[in-house]
């Protein structure tokens, strides 16, 4: 993979990674990393990271902008942002799928188009940004990219 693999995501997502592996890792499906010769980290743990941030910029937006909403309420709308069809749906819009790297198995099940691996992928990428950036940028990221 050259760099230029990744650049016109990057332009897409208006954001440069400083450390390209965390982008790699982003993109790295897990089966990518088990046929792989040499060790390779791959998406979950950032996945992990990046769907609690996602969840915590949501509800802190909530929060500020729902002054008489209940618990239960604010509970309720984020859920439905932060849900995996409507994940997978802004990994589609921005073009995702077609940076992910898969095993042979899973890319002849057409994994780019699985909903479930966009919205991991997109939320591994939320956890690559932090890593990279900042909860600033990340929110930055997060509302021109999901939440416009």
């Amino acid at each position: 993979m050259e760099e230029t693999y990744f650049d016109s995501l990057e332009k897409k997502i208006n954001y440069d990674f400083k450390n390209k592996v965390l982008l790699i890792n982003a993109l790295t499906h897990k089966t990518y990393a088990f046929e792989a010769e040499n060790p390779l980290e791959f998406n979950e743990r950032l996945e992990f990271l990046g769907d609690s941030i996602l969840g915590f910029i949501i509800a802190e937006q909530l929060y500020k902008e729902n002054k008489y909403f209940s618990e239960g309420e604010l509970t309720r709308r984020r859920s439905i942002q932060i849900n995996n069809r409507f994940l997978a749906k802004k990994a589609n819009e921005i073009g995702l799928g077609r940076f992910l790297l898969f095993g042979k198995g899973e890319k002849k099940q057409n994994g780019d188009r699985n909903p479930t691996n966009l919205a991991n992928a997109l939320e591994a990428l939320i956890g690559a940004i932090y890593l990279d950036s900042d909860l600033d940028k990340v929110r930055e990221f997060i509302f021109d990219n999901i939440f416009y």
